[in-house]
């Protein structure tokens, strides 16, 4: 279709459509020219705007009954003219505003009943669109004319009518609309026609608006505070238009230039000036007052609101309002902060950022430095807030709580230095701290605290020598008052910030004060003294502003040298964590008049007496208590670097004590306070930090345990340094260890749980530095040696000297073996003079050489495990076990001191396997299976005659309970040991190489166990009997279950034979039939295997 660019062709184009409307005004006649006018370009059309909105204008305003089809046509044509023209006649524009507003406000009938506007939806949202259209549309002087006090009725008038359709409108377009419309008419929207409005212009606008703002600011509060069925776009319009009108009427510039009083008008103005608002400083405070309560609702309701937007639309508010109202509304600034804080930590990351920039707006333009009003406004909220917080904390949810804390957070980070005005304030600071003291209360209720201990230490050899090391984290607490992680992270923050902008001599003091004052408020007081000295040395502190004064690095140092003291003191170290009976006799055998403080152990002074009456809450709260401690120690550490080498003397100690704890947590704690140490001080490793320290450590441990009774904390530290060191360390330890062993002798009834820990650690020490692999070496030499076939292939030529040497060794065993050796036979064993000067890899003359320490150390400590083994003490008895078997182990290389030790052993140990608890039985097992692995079969007599009758009619005697016990047998203490015994059971008969006859007795013992009713765990654990079985004797093996179950007849090869008679053949399938077949299959396997080597070896001959 052509354009008509020339008004000659337009005005061609557009009259009959223009004169027809004119002549009868229907919407079919609107809709005729809204094509034409389609056709025609915007500098044409310019030229007869005036020409064609009259047609239109004449259709909006016709007589008679309202043609809602006929309007709405109407003002889309108009809309449509507008917004392709400039209109410049300010008389004009009044005259179209007047029109359209009457559309709106004009009743739909005539009649005595006043009824509301326009019933239709569209017609009203397209006479909106109209007036939308037409603000635009208007040149900047020309719509600058509507804010002059003659317009300010029909400005006025426009006002009301988008509100009421703001308010009481349904359609939700409708009423977003009309929003739009009133914020283009406060000339603020978002549009780039409207030019930047000079001061004086401004100052006339606000001057308008003032005599509106009543009215405009409680209509849009109700629409914002409406239910939130109407959709969040309507709140986030009313949100925008409520800001950008009292930003523009209470701005303090324009303030600023009103005059304290009303100038007098002209006569002619007298009238018309009675509608304008002087905005003097008695209506600026009366209408702040006002305000304030309506921002009070709309922040309370719209920060909660379930939509993102809205919320982020409020964080414009509290911008906009800020930046140009900061005096005028300096009383409303509670609740615009409020809002902005609140919503720092908002789900929505996007509000989120915008939050943070306008708080960090705020602090860069030191609002609250420079406004002392506005810095005793926080201040109070501040306290208002302390004082509520436990009652907030009690009542909320963890939402809740949540938003109450970050409006907490918030306030110390706008007050930033001003925070000091807070803190120098005893009542402010005492309910500060009070309220954190509640909120941080800890749950001690959990009996697990108390109930995880720490067994054994095998475990802590396992990457202990690693050289990277790996940062401890805080163990994770549970609160009386709140459950969410992220709330004791605001928490920590909130110290954080106090500790960063505070005096820090002032709040260390104060909150000692409380750790001291009770023991209700220690654990708070301590993790608030932790969080205050990291903050104050910027450590994971998150602010707005720097602070004004650098802080001290002496400063820091002090603070924390007297936090660590008040921790480490012996009333405060030293607490009540288990009622072991181990360790009440280590409290119990304390004395109370005091000893003087020995060096290497600041720390270990006199413990409190016991309480009789310690409950498991007041345990769980002391074990709380040392790891808060502890955390807070590396805390320190992190904070002062490798300064805190200067405070190891002091620190050290007292953290490897607790590393050596029996409780979990605490020694969990422990090792990750050393880590932080190692990585504050720059030590590759905690083992690096052992080795360094340990002179001092080692001299404090040496002059503790000359006091063990006072000091039994000692057996830790040393405990720890085992487990977290090398080889290196043990000339070290060496004496300490000799000072053990002879405290042991002189204290067998006391002491000996306590040095037997001591002496697990350091045999299984000994284990991983001179481990099993240099044992196994010349086993595994002589078993490849037996599988070489006959002497003749042995490479290396044997001397008359090996010859002789053998025969001795054989003749000494043999009397071993028999029993005719003294209890100080070792010694005679060693004193043994050598045939010959040989090498010691050449043959086993171990005994005519000089023992390695580490060797000497684990024949000393079995020998005092030996006297220990009849302890009355079940828990002695087992611990002496855990400690043999690792003896035996370390002793392994060294046989001709290793079985005149087995020997010396083996009364104590049968008294244990066949008459002594079922743990200790079960654990004496394990020791007896290691003594056969590292003995061979220098036992087997004496197995063969002291213990396997017992086993063995122990295995038959509760095979049957165990085949008809339910799933809960296996949680019993009689499974556990038949498992083991099984378990074990097999190799033992292969290490001792055991005769026929005790092989007979074995397999019958077991035989039953391979039934289908036993449980799957004993049916596994006897099958791995008889696979060991079957390398010792394969024929009888086979035999024996071919007599239970035989799958196949066997045919004999010649009629003269007599044909093969077993009586498993023929014999239906039964409980055994399983695992029988399964076990003759494996064998089958294996001679398969055998054969085929066989074959191999004998072709290349």
């Amino acid at each position: 279709m052509a354009v008509f660019d020339t008004p000659r062709e337009a005005f061609g184009a557009l009259r009959p459509a223009c004169v027809r409307l004119t002549q009868a005004q229907t919407a079919e006649n609107v809709a005729l020219l809204r094509a034409r006018l389609a056709a025609v370009g915007a500098a044409a059309l310019q030229e007869l705007q005036e020409y064609v909105l009259y047609p239109l204008r004449l259709a909006l305003a016709s007589p008679g009954p309202r043609r809602e089809r006929l309007a709405q046509s109407a003002a889309r044509g108009l809309a449509a003219v507008l917004g392709a023209t400039r209109l410049r006649g300010p008389e004009l524009l009044r005259e179209l505003l007047a029109e359209l507003c009457a559309c709106l406000g004009t009743p739909p009938a005539p009649g005595p009943a006043p009824g509301p506007g326009p019933a239709s939806e569209e017609l009203k949202l397209a006479v909106v669109e109209a007036l939308h259209a037409l603000i635009h549309s208007a040149d900047g002087d020309v719509i600058l004319s509507l804010y002059r006090p003659p317009a300010l009725h029909l400005l006025g008038f426009a006002v009301s009518l988008l509100l009421g359709l703001a308010e009481r409108e349904r359609a939700r377009q409708v009423k977003i609309s009309a929003l739009k419309c009133l914020q283009a008419l406060v000339l603020r929207c978002e549009c780039c026609q409207h030019r930047q409005l000079r001061e004086d212009e401004e100052q006339q606008c606000g001057d308008s608006f003032a005599s509106f703002l009543p009215g405009v600011a409680l209509a849009l509060s109700r629409v914002i505070t409406a239910d939130i069925k109407q959709g969040h776009a309507t709140t986030v319009a009313a949100l925008r238009v409520f800001y950008q009108v009292v930003g523009l009427v209470m701005a303090d510039e324009q303030l600023a230039r009103i005059p304290e009083n009303k100038e007098k008008p002209s006569g002619e103005q007298s009238e018309v000036s009675k509608l304008v608002v002087h905005r003097g400083p008695d209506w600026s405070k009366n209408t702040a007052e006002k305000l304030s309560l309506l921002l009070h609702k709309i922040v309370e309701r719209s920060s909660v609101h379930s939509h993102w937007k809205v919320r982020l639309e409020l964080v414009e508010l509290v911008h906009h309002l800020v930046r140009n109202c900061r005096q005028s509304l300096v009383d409303s600034f509670t609740h615009l902060l409020k809002a902005v804080v609140g919503l720092v930590n908002d789900e929505n990351s996007e509000v989120q950022s915008r939050c943070n920039e306008v708080l960090q707006h705020i602090a860069e333009q030191q609002l609250v430095a420079h406004n002392r009003a506005l810095a005793d406004v926080l201040s109070e909220n501040l306290h208002s807030l302390a004082t509520a917080l436990p009652r907030l904390m009690n009542s909320q949810d963890d939402t809740g709580k949540f938003a109450t804390l970050s409006l907490l957070l918030g306030y110390l980070k706008l007050l930033g230095p001003k925070v000091n005005i807070v803190l120098n304030s005893a009542s402010h600071l005492h309910r500060l701290s009070k309220a954190l003291m509640q909120v941080l209360e800890l749950d001690v209720t959990d009996v697990k605290i108390v109930e995880d201990r720490r067994w054994g230490s095998g475990s802590g050899y396992e990457g202990s020598l690693q050289h990277g090391v790996q940062k401890g984290g805080c163990q994770k607490k549970y609160f009386r008052f709140f459950a969410e992680e992220k709330v004791f992270q605001l928490l920590q923050q909130v110290c954080r910030v106090l500790g960063y902008y505070g005096n820090l001599y002032l709040l260390v003091d104060h909150f000692l004060g409380l750790y001291s004052e009770s023991a209700v408020y220690r654990k708070q007081a301590a993790m608030v003294l932790n969080e205050l000295i990291a903050g104050a040395a910027g450590v994971g502190v998150d602010v707005l502003q720097e602070r004004e004064v650098p802080l001290d690095r002496d400063d820091i140092k002090g603070a924390i040298t007297s936090v660590l003291d008040e921790y480490t003191d012996q009333a405060n170290w030293y607490l009540v964590t288990s009622i072991d009976a181990e360790e009440a006799s280590h409290e119990l055998s304390v004395n109370h008049s005091g000893l003087a403080a020995l060096p290497g152990a600041a720390c270990g002074s006199v413990l409190p007496p016991p309480d009789p009456r310690v409950t498991t809450r007041t345990m769980n709260s002391n074990i709380w208590q040392i790891c808060i401690q502890l955390e807070g120690v590396g805390c320190f550490a992190t904070v002062l670097g490798k300064e805190f080498r200067l405070l190891l003397l002091s620190a050290l100690y007292p953290v490897l004590e607790k590393a050596g704890d029996k409780t979990l947590l605490i020694s969990e704690t422990a090792m990750g306070t050393l880590v932080d140490i190692c990585e504050a001080c720059s030590y590759d490793s905690v083992q690096c930090l052992i080795n360094e320290n340990s002179d001092y450590l080692v001299n404090g441990i040496s002059l503790n345990l000359r006091h063990v009774a006072h000091r039994p904390h000692a057996s830790q530290v040393l405990d720890t340094m085992l487990r977290h060191s090398d080889a290196s360390l043990l000339p070290l330890v060496e004496d300490v260890i000799q000072d053990v062993l002879s405290t042991l002798d002189q204290s067998y009834n006391h002491q000996a749980s306590t040095f037997l820990g001591v002496l697990h650690s350091l045999m299984a020490a000994l284990v991983k530095w001179f481990g099993p692999s240099r044992s196994e070496e010349p086993q595994r030499r002589q078993a490849a040696e037996r599988q070489s076939g006959t002497l003749g292939q042995v490479q290396a030529a044997i001397t008359g000297q090996e010859v002789e040497q053998f025969f001795l060794d054989y003749v000494r065993q043999k009397q071993v073996a028999e029993g005719n050796l003294s209890d100080s036979g070792d010694e005679e064993a060693d004193e043994v003079p050598p045939v010959a000067k040989l090498e010691p890899s050449n043959s086993d003359t171990e005994g005519e050489t000089p023992l390695p320490s580490h060797a000497q150390l684990a024949k000393d400590v079995m020998g005092r495990c030996i006297h220990l083994l009849s302890d009355r003490s079940l828990r002695v008895r087992l611990k002496v076990l855990d400690v043999l078997e690792l003896c035996v182990t370390v002793l392994h290389p060294h046989r001709n001191h290793l079985l005149p030790m087995a020997h010396r052993v083996w009364p104590a140990l049968v008294t244990r396997l066949i008459s002594d608890d079922p743990l200790a039985v079960l654990r004496a097992f394990k020791v007896l299976c290691t003594l056969a692995q590292k003995c061979g079969d220098f036992l087997r007599q004496r197995f063969s005659k002291d213990v396997l009758p017992k086993l063995t009619s122990s295995l038959l005697s509760q095979a049957p309970a165990s085949a008809r016990a339910g799933p809960v047998y296996s949680h019993t203490l009689a499974f556990k040991l038949q498992l083991a015994v099984l378990q074990g059971l097999g190799s033992l008969c292969e290490k001792l190489d055991m005769g026929e006859s005790d092989l007979n007795k074995v397999a019958d013992a077991c035989l039953i166990y391979l039934s289908a009713k036993q449980p799957m765990k004993l049916q596994e654990a006897a099958q791995s009997v008889f696979l060991h079985l079957m390398h010792v004797d394969p024929d009888s093996t086979w035999l024996l279950l071919n007599e239970v179950c035989c799958p196949q007849l066997y045919e004999p090869p010649h009629a003269s034979l007599q044909p093969v008679k077993l009586r498993g053949m023929g014999r239906p399938r039964n409980e055994f039939t399983d695992n029988v077949l399964l076990l003759l299959e494996k064998l089958q396997q294996q001679e398969s295997r055998v054969l085929q080597a066989g074959t191999q070896e004998a072709s290349p001959a």
